[in-house]
């Protein structure tokens, strides 16, 4: 946890501003006062707002307000959405059945909602056909309108034309994980 709260000792202020275990205040006291109050109470004296005026300090079982911090973190994380980049190589003489295949995979990675980059490879003369590489992107920007959209026009780089497709808002399934 990056900001860490201070448990009993580690508390140095002159005054704080005391929360019993039941959220009642209990007032502005000394730190020694808190750390008895809480000891009272078989807890601990945690610095929950340093920054405040005066710091405020709870009385709560840290070992429990641990636990619960944790388990926030990791119910956050997992509701968190991973978008992950996939790739399909296609090039500019690409037959029918395989334009088919791999545009079907282009769809169903959008409908998960990752984003896909599109790459043609030009090898030897193709690459003074450019024009055929940015004819099958478009292509497959067209057969993919309903889910996706690019989301940048093509650009080569090297060998290769890249174009990335992006899911449209709330297309995207997203219980894939793959």
């Amino acid at each position: 946890m990056p900001d860490e709260p201070r448990v009993n000792e580690e508390i140095n202020a002159e005054q704080i501003l005391v929360i019993d275990n039941e959220g009642k205040k209990l007032g502005v006291m000394t730190p020694a006062e808190g750390i008895a109050a809480a000891e009272e109470r078989e807890l601990d004296l945690v610095e929950v707002a340093p920054d405040g005026n005066p710091p405020v300090c709870r009385i709560l079982d840290f070992g429990k307000y641990r636990y619960q911090q944790q388990k926030r973190d990791k119910d956050a994380r997992k509701k968190q959405k991973v978008q992950a980049l996939k790739e399909i190589k296609m090039r500019p003489k690409i037959d029918e059945h395989d334009y088919d295949f791999k545009t079907r995979a282009v769809i169903k990675f959008l409908e998960s909602g990752h984003r896909v980059k599109v790459s043609i490879f030009f090898r030897g003369r193709e690459m003074a056909f450019l024009d055929k590489g940015r004819e099958v992107i478009n292509r497959v920007a067209a057969d993919c309108a309903a889910v996706g959209k690019m989301d940048e026009e093509p650009r080569m780089e090297g060998r290769y034309m890249r174009a990335l497709f992006v899911p449209l808002p709330g297309s995207a399934r997203g219980d894939s994980k793959e």
